[in-house]
This record gives C-alpha cells, structure tokens and sequence, in this order.
C-alpha cells in the first residue's frame, strides 16, 4: 500500500507510516502547467494532502453548494492506523487537518474533518471524510471546487491520470484491465483497477490519490498499492486472482479501487448502508 517511505531526506518514519512531513521545499513534481484551459486531470484542482497520503475534495453527481463537503482517500490513510479486515468506520468522529490545492499545486488551505462518513479497508480500500464547511463555502474562502465522483466502473482503455496531493505530481496512463480480485496481506480487494504501464508507476505518498478520467474530469477510483517486489501476495506485493483462483503475480504494477458503490448505497445524499443493492462492506 502506497504509505510514503523514506523517499526525502527529514523524514520521519514508524514503520510504513509518516509522521508530520510535507513534500521537500513544496516541490511541484510535474512538468505540466496549469492553466485555465487545462485538460481533465492535468492539474490540481479539488485535489488535496494529508499528513501521510494524498486526497481529494469531492462531491457526488447531485450535491449542492448548501451540503457539508467530502474528501476522499484510502482506507488505510485512515488516522488511526490500518483498518483490519472486516473493519467498516461509519459516522466516526474525525478533526483531521486536510490540505487543499489550487490548480498550480500551490497550498489553497486547510479545512478540518468532522467525522468519517465511510471507512473500509475490506472490498474497497476507501475513506470518506465529512469536513466542517458547505462546498459554497469552501469555494468562497479558499476559490476550490470538488471533483465529481463517477457513478460507473472505468472501461478498459480509458485514459487517467492519478493525482497526487501529497507529492504534487500527476501520473498519467490508462485502464489496463479489471482484477476479479487483490489480495495483499491480509486484505481482498474486489474489481480492483489495474494500470497500464508506462506512465502510471505509483509510489508511496500517492495513496489516497484521485484516479481522474481524462475525458471526463469525474473520479472512476482512488489509488491504494502496487507490487513493489515481486513477491507474492504479500503486503506491498499484491497478487491478481482471477475468478477460479490463479494467482499471478505482476511486479510492478500499480492499481486503485472502486469508488462508485458508495452511489449504490445512497438515499438522498446520505449513507445508508442496509439499502437494498447497496454494494459496500457493511
């Protein structure tokens, strides 16, 4: 799982976690500019940093500027540790600090977490933040706007790019294919997405990141891991396993998760988990 490691020289590690760092000097790690006119995924915008992981300001297809925004990350960037499996956060108080870009990279500010609408490290490997602020607000003090979250699966093919709050770097590649399933460790990941390389070799820091669709803006995932080693089924070292239970194993390659379930388990904007169809772990 994408955890920075000891990548910058001051940083502080406990395990594979980080403890109070930021990218070295502000570094933009990209060699696109941002402008107004700019393309689906080839900047900033709505794009945010945490203290360990990258994230992103987003909202649902049918949100509205009065609704209290939400930031998406990983599962596993969750504050208080790796999230078992099994484990679903639901409603959990939060007051994390959540660094928002603006399209250049630079630091827009901060807004603060609530609490947790959703947070799973089993199926999906995703964290939903409730923040303080109305989007209207937000867009009002700091000039930032969300993300959409798609409310489909990406096809095979399709271009994306994975942006990074935290490195402030942008890969950029496409849909290699679907993974029936991810093992790594302990946990098992459904219909993960799997990228086509080059492009889009992910490192640690970048989990959490938005996987952005470069013809439509929306988000189709969030980044989580990649086989760093070679190893089999280990953690840092996913394994691919298909639905009669071969495993391959793929070193090198990056992968993110489902987000568009959440959609299946929303009664008017709000989580509700024994929905009927609702495809999340509960």
């Amino acid at each position: 799982m994408k955890l920075l490691r000891t990548l910058t020289v001051g940083i502080v590690t406990l395990g594979a976690c980080v403890i109070g760092i930021t990218p070295a000097d502000g570094a933009v790690l990209t060699d696109r500019v941002a402008t107004k006119a700019a393309a689906p995924g080839a900047d900033f915008a709505g794009i945010a940093a945490l203290s360990n992981c990258s994230a992103s300001l987003v909202r649902y297809s049918d949100s509205q500027p009065a609704d209290k925004a939400l930031v998406l990350t990983n599962g596993h960037c969750y504050e208080g540790g790796f999230l078992n499996p099994g484990v679903v956060l639901v409603n959990r108080a939060s007051s994390r600090s959540i660094t928002l870009l603006r399209p250049n990279a630079s630091n827009a500010g901060t807004v603060r977490a609530s609490r947790i609408i959703y947070g799973t490290m089993t199926k999906t490997d995703m964290l939903v933040y409730e923040v303080t602020e109305s989007y209207a607000a937000i867009q009002s003090r700091l000039g930032v706007t969300p993300l959409t979250l798609a409310r489909q699966a990406p096809a095979a093919g399709a271009g994306m790019a994975v942006v990074s709050g935290y490195w402030k770097r942008i890969y950029t590649c496409s849909v290699q294919s679907t993974i029936y399933q991810l093992r790594e460790g302990n946990w098992r990941w459904s219909n993960s997405i799997k990228y086509r390389q080059p492009g889009c070799e992910t490192i640690g820091g970048t989990s959490g990141s938005p996987i952005v669709s470069t013809s439509t803006g929306e988000v189709i995932g969030v980044n989580n891991t990649g086989n760093e080693d070679g190893a089999r089924c280990t953690v840092n070292n996913p394994c691919e396993v298909d639905a009669a239970g071969n495993i391959t194993v793929d070193r090198g390659a990056a992968y993110g998760q489902q987000t568009w379930w959440i959609y299946t388990c929303l009664t008017n904007r709000k989580l509700d988990l024994a929905k009927a169809g609702c495809q999340l772990a509960r």
